[in-house]
């Protein structure tokens, strides 16, 4: 892998699929975590309510992976004694943006306050949201149809060989 550690330590991956409910239009999240290359946590569900543009399904499923991240961080903690920070690793830009914009403005103040949760765990220093290349993410797997070549890399990458 070219991005970020791969010998230890907790590293996510995230990623949505806009309105992918054929019949309510909700989004997709998906989320994977890895401990020393090999998958611990994952978890593909659709999202709660409708997400009206894209950034909007993205930063959700960035909140839901942020918290399953603080109860994995803790668990880590506790087992090994390294609280240091997570890589949350993420193929949108605009998602990745409202996670640093401290703001609120016209266009992001009808997101729910408890998707801005992200904002708090970031600032505390114990998570880090960072870009990954749609090619490299393994969420793919979850959230898109994709070829074989592309669903043996993603296993790969979360350790699973076949």
């Amino acid at each position: 892998m070219k991005f970020g550690r791969t010998d230890k330590g907790l590293i996510g991956y995230v990623d949505s699929d806009y309105a992918a409910d054929l019949d309510k239009r909700r989004s997709l999240t998906a989320y994977v975590f890895t401990l020393g290359s090999c998958a611990v946590s994952w978890k593909a569900t659709l999202q709660p309510v409708f997400a009206l543009p894209t950034t909007e399904a993205e930063y959700m499923a960035i909140a839901e992976a942020c918290k399953e991240s603080v109860w994995l961080r803790g668990l880590f903690a506790e087992l090994s004694r390294d609280d240091s920070c997570i890589d949350l690793f993420c193929d949108s830009q605009s998602g990745i943006y409202l996670t640093k914009v401290q703001m609120f403005h016209k266009r992001t103040k009808h997101i729910d306050i408890k998707y801005h949760y992200v904002r708090k765990v970031i600032a505390q220093g114990k998570l880090k949201v960072c870009m990954i290349s749609t090619h490299d993410n393994p969420t793919d797997m979850i959230t898109k149809p994709d070829p074989v070549t592309k669903f043996e890399l993603c296993l790969g990458l979360v350790g699973i060989m076949i």
